[in-house]
């Protein structure tokens, strides 16, 4: 019997990050992260399935504001504006770490950023639960505003599966592209 991240009948015990490890390696597509609320839990979660470093080319965990400039390359006047937990901030991030996890000079195919409030204290305005990710794709960059419920934790999780099945629509092409 196949193990829960091994192709097993169809989709069939395979886990959402290992479906999605799946559908870019049989692209020929590579990814990376840029993570702010989930600090790094998405990176993780996508490398427990074994074949990733075939498509995972790096994550950046910039928790800090200033970080998103410096490592991401998001405008310092937006954030300096709307703080962090913003939807042009968040494509930005996803746009940003395709080219600061680029490999011998290619830019990764896709950008997935998490930016938003686990809680339990409110962030520049935001509730807990505010959450927006970004997706940068060949076909374009856009993104995604959560509202979602729980304590730190459940808001972090429910942020990471959020972000695999955005970037499993992406692939599948179930999604308006967008230009920034």
């Amino acid at each position: 019997m196949p193990g829960p991240d091994e192709a097993g009948p169809g989709e069939t015990g395979r886990t959402p990050a290992a479906r999605l490890v799946a559908a870019l390696a049989e692209r020929g597509l590579t990814i990376a992260v840029a993570e702010s609320l989930t600090g790094g839990l998405l990176t993780a979660e996508l490398v427990t399935v074994p074949g990733a470093s075939a498509v995972l080319t790096g994550g950046v965990v910039a928790y800090a504001t200033p970080l998103k400039h410096r490592l991401l390359g998001v405008d310092e006047q937006l954030l300096a504006e709307r703080g962090a937990v913003d939807a042009d901030v968040a494509r930005q991030m996803a746009d940003g770490v395709r080219r600061a996890c680029a490999v011998e000079g290619r830019p990764s195919d896709l950008g997935i950023a998490t930016t938003g409030v686990a809680g339990p204290d409110p962030q520049d305005g935001h509730p807990p639960g505010t959450v927006h990710l970004g997706i940068a794709s060949p076909r374009g960059i856009r993104s995604v505003a959560l509202r979602l419920a729980g304590d730190r934790a459940s808001i972090r999780r429910a942020s990471v599966d959020a972000a695999i099945a955005e970037t499993l629509a992406e692939l599948a092409g179930a999604t308006a592209p967008t230009a920034e």
